[in-house]
């Protein structure tokens, strides 16, 4: 990544002396097909035209270009030597004009990492397939620009593609003359234009509806995958969500949307979920379920439709100035991702798994030493790139969640619609949002800014409760804690929810209060006289963000009566209570997996269901003491099996637990048992293994060393296709051999050869827990050689080794030791590097006291 960054106070320099007043892009996809020519990177032609004023005639500037050469560059018709003003990610721009044109004649280069223009090659068929993924900064591979969220343009995009292929970009296309030619867009970010080329399946329908002032809407709509996952491609649900959700924004936005069409490309070795591009959104193909999923894998495709949705008014026609700001579209989108669901579609207990999942990334994102504020300070583009996290969009959601119930719906929305009207297709400020804010609701917006959007950490709300003698509630206070590293103590709107067991001994509310939490103690006095709880759930109905904790007679009843609880947001509540409890090193391990032995085959909801299971084996993995994981994988396999035997035929939950216990599984008998149902020669009623579950079976075979490479080359020419290679790879390097160690190790640090959906295959293989002596010699390997990687691949790739491979497994003080004698030798290395390495050591470090606690417990 040398030479490729761009800082904050660089963009703010050219934003205030540059305006730019439109982009011509033509680009040449021919050469993605047949073989490549010469030994260097495989290239297209890319020729740039951008028109754009400077106030200051006379002045110096830059564009943005990322590729291996540049054949010719003219400023204002005059002919530049490209090899003295570009470097190879910028182009000097000296004398500039007060109206200047600029024309770049480039070659750039494919990308096999997700960043840029990416080439896929389909292994089931030989089709080659292209998208482009930008955010935040490699627009820059494909064309030069301005690559800066305030630089906003029209754009015109002309593609030279295969004569078999289709083109798609954010304005409508025509073919003519060979060459597809797109309209103009709206002015836009440079980061959220958009090609997709090649022989994608492609279905279409039409949005219709009639607007306030009874003008009519016509939107076109389309959705297009890979020829090979078209059998598996349910369109009509992915436009059934689609017109719900453009339903939905329209009635509470007031704005229609205004991009024209709405196409949705699901498509290959994404590195994200989606990326909002207006009237052309792309979405990770994984979202095409080619075997049996839960409902909560369609829910979590809805919410991620509904997301980028409501991002075409959060983020695309208003934009944030710079990455600062990036909550200004992420926390929105997130949040309104949910409530569209609750809102609009068939999920509507999407506020649980927001409770339950969303947040459970939150509140581990905010406890990291790189934990900031949701309005953070990015320095440059490495920044923005880590600041894609867990604080920006779940706790961004969940603090906009407590902003709903502190100034009202009602006033929440106006606010929205007024910013839309007042800032349409330009770019914002906090101060921007909070000013609409103030005028709707009448709040002093400054303070709870303050609060929630400029102070990072999470607080932590206990109850306590004191009885008279009779057995009723004397006084019921909230206790606030925050930690020394971030100290402050926030405003909560908080529901107090009271609990006891009642005929049938089911776990029920009988009464809550809403409360007002400020400061490090507040009683709520609407719940003196009433009858002693068994249960305190502070936050019930989860208003506001922070960590749950429990008085001693709560966390008792919940050891006792958790599957009681009858309502699944409460029990999901506190499952994630307990979570965090076991993260903070305050419950032990064994004591968090025997809660889900005893109580998780209860749980209604599916999503909850599936996130005990991942809870369970991280307990298991990183906070359980060393002497007793083999105790509990056992225990947990033998539990799993029983809940899988024990489940409704075909139902969800016998799906979710076939997949936790091929997990968990390592005793002979659980493999045989796994081996048996691949073979055939085991049963069990209603439990259909198509070729997903195949490859979930065959991953702790592999590990196991219970299915060598015959097997999974069998298997593969079973399932000769993309997604069958990504499994088959993680497999491969699943074995517990030294010398496939060696190969996987080679394969993603030495080499480059793999795409980046094979390098995360690779190390997600490659870390295997059962494995832990095998690996622990590449933990000092590690330390060796993250500077070069991070210096010499892009920062997806580094990212994903740095984080994929640290040796976190190697669960001990000494790699404690050895990690921060790297940070103590490396102080000047890449802050972004840095970040991650000292994520990394937290996790290693809160996995040790975990380890402690659980020992403890022990006796």
């Amino acid at each position: 990544m040398p030479g490729e960054n761009l800082s904050r106070d660089e963009a703010r320099e050219r934003a205030a002396l540059l305006s730019v007043d439109g982009y011509e892009v033509s680009l040449d996809v021919r050469s993605a097909v047949g073989d490549a020519d010469g030994a260097g990177p495989r290239t297209f032609r890319s020729v740039t035209t951008v028109r754009f004023r400077c106030n200051e005639p006379g002045a110096s500037s830059f564009a943005d270009l990322v590729a291996p050469s540049v054949t010719a560059v003219s400023l204002n018709g005059r002919d530049l030597d490209p090899s003295e003003v570009f470097d190879g990610s910028r182009i000097a721009l000296e004398d500039l004009a007060a109206d200047n044109e600029l024309v770049v004649d480039a070659q750039c280069a494919y990308s096999r990492t997700g960043e840029g223009l990416h080439r896929f090659v389909d292994p089931e068929d030989g089709e080659v397939y292209l998208y482009t993924q930008y955010e935040p900064a490699d627009s820059r591979r494909v064309f030069a620009n301005f690559e800066q969220p305030d630089l906003k343009a029209p754009f015109r995009f002309e593609v030279r593609a295969p004569e078999e292929w289709t083109v798609w970009s954010g304005g409508a296309g025509e073919r003519v003359d060979g060459v597809w030619r797109f309209a103009e867009t709206k002015p836009v970010s440079t980061y959220i234009t958009c090609v997709v080329a090649g022989p994608y399946h492609y279905v279409t329908d039409s949005y219709e509806r009639t607007l306030a002032d009874g003008t009519r809407l016509e939107i076109p709509l389309g959705a297009l995958c890979r020829k090979g996952l078209a059998p598996y491609f349910d369109a009509d649900d992915v436009f059934l969500v689609t017109k719900q959700g453009l339903d939905f924004f329209h009635d509470h936005f007031d704005y229609p949307y205004p991009f024209g069409k709405y196409d949705q490309a699901f498509v290959p070795e994404y590195n994200l979920g989606a990326m909002e591009n207006p009237g052309l959104v792309t979405f990770r193909e994984e979202y095409i379920f080619r075997g049996k999923v839960t409902r909560s894998s369609y829910e979590g495709r809805a919410n991620t439709i509904l997301h980028e949705m409501a991002h075409m008014w959060f983020g695309d026609l208003v934009t944030m100035e710079w990455w600062d700001d990036l909550w200004l579209k992420e926390s929105f989108a997130d949040f309104m991702g949910t409530f569209a669901n609750v809102g609009a579609t068939r999920f509507k207990d999407a506020w649980i798994t927001f409770a339950n999942r969303r947040k459970a990334w939150a509140y581990r994102a905010d406890q990291l030493p790189s934990t900031h504020p949701i309005t953070a300070d990015i320095r440059d583009l490495e920044d923005a790139k880590l600041n894609f996290d867990g604080i920006t969009y779940a706790k961004g959601a969940s603090v906009l969640k407590q902003l709903v119930a502190y100034v009202g719906q009602d006033a929440f929305l106006e606010g929205a619609r007024r910013y839309f009207k007042r800032h349409a297709y330009g770019n914002t400020r906090l101060g921007d949002l909070l000013s609409v804010l103030e005028e709707t609701s009448g709040r002093d917006m400054a303070a709870w800014a303050r609060s929630w959007l400029q102070t990072a950490g999470v607080n932590a709300l206990t109850p306590q409760v004191l009885l008279t003698t009779d057995g009723r509630i004397d006084e019921l206070a909230v206790v606030q804690e925050a930690a020394e590293s971030h100290p402050e103590l926030r405003p909560h709107r908080v529901a107090v929810g009271l609990y006891r067991r009642g005929e049938g001994g089911a776990l029920e509310r009988y009464a809550r209060a809403e409360a007002d939490v400020d400061g490090p103690r507040t009683v709520v006095a609407e719940l003196a006289g009433q009858q002693a709880p068994e249960l305190v759930l502070v936050n019930d109905d989860d208003l506001t963000y922070c960590k749950i904790r429990f008085d001693t007679a709560s966390l008792a009843t919940l050891r006792a009566a958790l599957g009681d609880m009858t309502d699944p947001l409460a029990r999901a509540l506190c499952w994630s209570a307990l979570w965090n409890m076991t993260r903070d090193a305050l419950l032990p391990a064994r004591d968090f997996v025997d809660l889900v032995l005893r109580f998780a085959g209860r749980e209604s909801d599916i999503g909850v269901l599936q996130m005990l299971h991942a809870w369970a084996d991280s307990a298991l993995t990183h906070y359980a003491a060393p002497a007793w994981r083999e105790t509990g994988g056992r225990l947990l396999a033998e539990g799993a099996l029983r809940e899988l035997r024990a489940a409704a035929p075909g139902g969800e939950p016998q799906l979710a637990w076939a997949r936790f216990f091929a997990a968990v599984a390592a005793e002979e008998a659980d493999l045989a048992l796994l081996r048996g149902l691949l073979e055939g020669t085991e049963k069990i009623d209603g439990l259909d293994v198509d070729q997903e579950l195949r490859w979930a079976f065959l991953e702790p075979l592999a590990a196991h060393g219970a299915a060598d490479e015959t097997v999974l080359a069998a298997e593969l020419a079973r399932d000769d296709t993309a997604s069958g290679k990504r499994h088959q790879v993680r497999c491969l390097a699943a074995r517990p051999s030294a010398a496939v160690k060696a190969q996987a190790w080679a394969q993603v640090v030495e080499s480059d050869a793999l795409s980046n959906a094979l390098v995360e295959a690779t190390i997600a293989g490659f870390a295997q827990p059962s494995q832990r002596e095998l690996t622990a010699p590449y933990a000092e390997k590690y330390f060796a050689v993250i500077e070069r990687v991070w210096s010499e691949r892009s920062i997806q790739i580094g990212m994903d080794v740095v984080r994929g491979l640290f040796p976190g497994l190697q669960d001990s003080p000494q790699t404690l030791a050895a990690t921060d004698a790297w940070l103590a030798a490396h102080e000047d290395a890449a802050p972004a590097l840095r970040r991650l390495v000292l994520e990394a050591r937290d996790d290693l470090g809160r996995a040790l006291r975990g380890q402690a606690c659980d020992g403890a417990s022990a006796g």
